[in-house]
Parts: C-alpha cells; sequence; structure tokens
C-alpha cells in the first residue's frame, strides 16, 4: 500500500467522529496504562469518542507516528486536530480544558 493510501486511511479515521483516540487496545480492554488513563479522562468528561486499535492495524500504528509527528500511543484528534498523548491529555483534564474542548466539538452527553 503506498503512502498516500494510508494517509487517507488515517484521514478517513478522524473523520469518523469529531473526536478520535488512537489507542493500544480498545476503551472497554485497555492494553497499556496510557491508553486506559486517556479513555478514562474521556469517560470521565463524559465524552462519545471513535477508538482506533493500533494493534490491528501495524501499517497504520506506524504511519500515525510520522503524520502526527508523535512517537507515542495515544494519540487523541479532535475536529481532525491532534491535542496530544496521555501526559496532555491528562493535564487537560486536571485544568478543566479538556472538558471545555469536549464540549465545544459537541460531543459531551447532556
Amino acid at each position: 500500500m503506498s503512502s498516500s493510501d494510508i494517509v487517507e486511511r488515517i484521514k478517513t479515521q478522524l473523520g469518523a467522529a469529531p473526536v478520535v483516540l488512537f489507542m493500544k487496545g480498545t476503551p472497554d480492554f485497555p492494553q497499556c496504562g496510557f491508553s486506559a488513563q486517556a479513555v478514562a479522562a474521556l469517560g470521565a468528561c463524559k465524552a462519545k469518542f471513535h477508538a482506533v486499535n493500533i494493534f490491528e492495524d501495524a501499517e497504520l500504528r506506524e504511519a500515525l507516528k510520522s503524520y502526527s509527528n508523535w512517537p507515542t500511543y495515544p494519540q487523541l484528534y479532535v475536529q481532525g486536530e491532534l491535542l496530544g498523548g496521555c501526559d496532555i491529555i491528562m493535564q487537560m483534564y486536571q485544568n478543566g480544558e479538556l472538558s471545555q474542548v469536549l464540549t465545544e466539538a459537541g460531543v459531551v452527553a447532556g
């Protein structure tokens, strides 16, 4: 598969929902502590999000690091823009910014 095809796949995933979390495992069964923390923060904000298990697609997992210029997982995208990884997600959650960003994206259950 060409690199343009994989970029299109990434863009398709990002277009699937306003908030997309590329993570290790699934929201029900995260396979690393950082992914689990990200899911917990999104859950605490009552956010609806689309999760992508990077273990199911090795090609996407590698390409996403270049696409986002972010070397680790999880990676949280809001409206197609990279918000950051676990540290940034947790910092934003603790200072209230995450809830605000998610509310503005229209994904918080009322």
